[in-house]
């Protein structure tokens, strides 16, 4: 199994209501991505972290392998919701590993 979780702060254009707008918007496109990508086992968007992190918003997926992850990116579903997510976020960073 492959862990992929990606983090990302606001744009500082947003306001705090927009924010907690896109946040609510990226969950909503995010999560349902997992019954339409083979190989998703999980997906889970965090809004509203701790304020000693660093990072606005998280996404943590599970997928059965590498292979799955490498289709789920290429996936169009994932393209569609990926063009909305950078319209609203700013520095990515992101950790893949095996679990």
């Amino acid at each position: 199994m492959v862990r992929h979780i990606v983090m990302w702060n606001f744009t500082e254009t947003l306001s705090e209501e927009q924010k907690k707008e896109a946040g609510q918007k990226m969950k909503e496109i995010l999560e349902p991505l997992k019954e339409q990508i083979p190989g998703v086992l999980s997906l889970k968007v965090i809004c509203g972290g701790l304020a000693s992190g660093n990072r606005d918003i998280a996404l943590i997926g599970d997928y059965e392998s590498q292979e799955a992850l490498n289709g789920y990116t290429v996936h169009p579903a994932h393209v569609k919701a990926g063009n909305y997510v950078r319209s609203v976020t700013c520095n990515r960073a992101c950790m893949d590993f095996e679990v």
